[in-house]
């Protein structure tokens, strides 16, 4: 096990990952999805606050971070239109059941419950760019998926123990960023 501040190296990572990302948004180069990003800023911090109740500790911070950037991102893509990108019926109906797994966590108020449908509420919004990468790789950088799942994999490696609170967000986030990273890298849509 890594020593709990690597956590911070994780949450740089990360940062650094969200950051280029937001300047790619600003300029153009990327066409950011914005069900998904502000989703991805939304299901995030609710299981960053759901963390933070069940006592996870720094660990929770790239919970946060995920969840912060990609709010900067969303307000960002409505500055440039070259990074629009066009919402589609499929993007609404994943947006409103993602939006749905947040009301469930208000309903229920347990922690845990928090973070599963937290992360499924971000699986959900993660749904229509995983596709869009897939079909339109050029509209993604690749850069920034890879980073969240170094950054997921440091945190995991900080862990003293692994409890559902713990383990679930990170876990969730380095397979969705994997398989982002993947499909844009590899142009798998494109093959």
């Amino acid at each position: 096990m890594l020593n709990e501040n690597f956590t911070y190296v994780a949450v740089a990572i990360a940062g650094l990952g969200g950051l280029s990302y937001l300047f790619y948004t600003i300029s153009g180069k990327v066409k950011p999805n914005k069900i998904t990003y502000l989703l991805w800023a939304i299901a995030p911090l609710v299981a960053f606050f759901a963390e933070i109740q069940q006592g996870v500790g720094i660990q929770s911070l790239l919970t946060f971070i995920v969840g912060f950037l990609p709010l900067l991102i969303f307000i960002a893509s409505f500055f440039n239109k070259k990074s629009e990108w066009h919402v589609t019926k499929f993007d609404l109906i994943c947006g409103a059941l993602s939006v749905a797994g947040i009301v469930f966590w208000f309903i229920t108020k347990v922690g845990n419950i928090a973070i599963t449908f937290s992360i499924l509420a971000d699986g959900l919004a993660a749904l229509p760019t995983l596709i869009k990468a897939y079909r339109y790789p050029d509209t993604e950088k690749g850069w920034t998926y890879l980073t969240n799942s170094i950054s997921s994999t440091i945190t995991i490696m900080t862990l003293k123990t692994f409890t559902y609170a713990s383990l679930a967000f990170p876990v969730y986030l380095f397979i969705i960023s994997l398989l982002i990273y993947i499909s844009v890298s590899f142009r798998l849509g494109k093959n």
